[in-house]
């Protein structure tokens, strides 16, 4: 078992006479920056100038300053930028402040566990990641109870940095649900892989998946939409709440042995195989040159990828229904809405429909450059393609370079619960 810590093993007195820097005001930066105000803790705001989050940042009462006098000035910093842009923002506006007695601190392990940002040895650098959206830390702390989060240290040059994080973890109400302990690369290792094997990449390709087949064999798309889409939230929800013999109790019997014959021969051992070769990937840091390079090149893959599903017959097909169900999104007042236009489908086995032939036959784009199979440059932005693996994450891993990192300029970004701020 983990080791899990709560109230009574956190003392938030030791963070309340230091100043706590809080990088970026989305959805995470807000939560914390409030919490901890509202903890009795001093918090400053540091965002690039001209943020549209400085007013609102001013609005709730915090000091805002641009990153340079939040890093200046803040014994504790926390990174709450997505991570693309870390590694300039700690380049340009944190690292020249970097002194002994300072904590730098994250809320996802990618650009210390790859060696994207190197602190200084004499500061601590530790992690504390709720694991929920921003709005949901929040309304919990209002509420007054907490979501669990992680918390981790890769350097602990002050000896207390352990101490202080749970401090932190306390101030932003976390130990009130409870914070379990890992490592940077576990937690970062462990997050890539979920994100891309389950909750975003193979989830949505099942679904996009099952669709294709339904309408391919003739079914309305329609349909397909709300068996294979729709209806996935209600088990989720279920899953969410007790786990998967809940969601199981909660089924007819016919689901249920369909669950237990079918789902295997579904995701079969070669699914498996794929699995731990994605995870490889991550361990061995392929996956994080590849995103690092695309980064660097512009994007060209990750933008025609977003506009290729964008694009695909069940997102039109979703929106058409979705706005049948304007009770969907919060606010809206439960109201019929009007008849959607019908939306093309097939009748019979062949052909596809036009819109579906397009989604299912466009090729995707090129993935960037493969890495070199030995030794790279010295140029390259990860320098070493596996980090050391150790049993805890208490120094700097050798073995990569600093390269180039993430081009691109400071911004807020509303949309990183995950990836964003931290894993979710």
């Amino acid at each position: 078992m983990p080791k899990i810590y709560y109230e009574n093993d956190a003392n938030i007195d030791l963070i309340r006479n230091k100043t706590i820097g809080i990088i970026g005001f989305g959805s995470q930066g807000h939560a914390h920056a409030l919490n901890l105000r509202d903890n009795g803790c001093n918090v400053m705001v540091g965002l690039y100038p001209g943020s549209k989050s400085w007013q609102q940042a001013q609005v709730a009462g915090l000091r805002v300053g641009t990153v340079e006098e939040v890093a200046r000035d803040a014994d504790i910093i926390m990174v709450l930028a997505p991570d693309q842009v870390q590694k300039q923002i700690y380049d340009e506006s944190i690292a020249p402040a970097m002194r002994s007695g300072k904590m730098l601190m994250f809320a996802h392990g990618f650009n210390i566990h790859y060696n994207q940002i190197q602190p200084p040895s004499e500061v601590d650098v530790t992690m504390i990641a709720p694991k929920a959206p921003g709005h949901k830390v929040r309304e919990n702390f209002v509420n007054g109870i907490g979501v669990p989060a992680i918390i981790a240290v890769h350097q602990n040059a002050s000896e207390n940095a352990k101490e202080i994080a749970l401090a932190y973890g306390a101030g932003i109400g976390s130990a009130k649900a409870g914070i379990i302990e890992t490592t940077f690369e576990e937690e970062t290792e462990t997050d890539l892989f979920g994100e891309q094997v389950v909750l975003c990449g193979g989830v949505t390709a099942l679904v996009k998946t099952a669709f294709e087949t339904l309408v391919q064999a003739g079914y309305q798309p329609e349909i397909a939409y709300f068996e294979c889409m729709h209806e996935l939230k209600l088990l989720v929800d279920m899953m969410h709440e007790g786990g998967m013999a809940y969601m199981r109790y909660s089924i007819s019997d016919t689901a249920e042995y369909g669950d237990y014959t079918r789902g295997p021969k579904v995701i079969d051992d070669h699914v498996r195989q794929n699995m731990k070769q994605v995870l490889a990937n991550i361990r061995n840091g392929s996956f994080a040159r590849e995103w690092i390079i695309e980064n660097q090149a512009g994007r060209p893959s990750f933008y025609a990828l977003r506009k290729q599903n964008a694009d695909h017959m069940i997102e039109k097909v979703g929106a058409t229904l979705r706005a049948m169900m304007p009770w969907l999104k919060p606010g809206n007042k439960q109201q019929a809405a009007p008849a959607p236009a019908p939306v093309a489908s097939s009748t019979s086995a062949e052909p596809l429909p036009t819109d579906l032939q397009r989604a299912i036959s466009q090729t995707p784009p090129p993935p960037p450059p493969s890495p070199p199979p030995s030794t790279p440059s010295s140029s390259d932005p990860v320098t070493s393609w596996r980090p050391q693996r150790r049993d805890s994450d208490t120094g700097p891993t050798p073995g990569y370079g600093a390269g180039s990192g993430f081009p691109g300029t400071i911004k807020d970004d509303n949309r990183n619960d995950p990836p964003r701020e931290s894993s979710f």
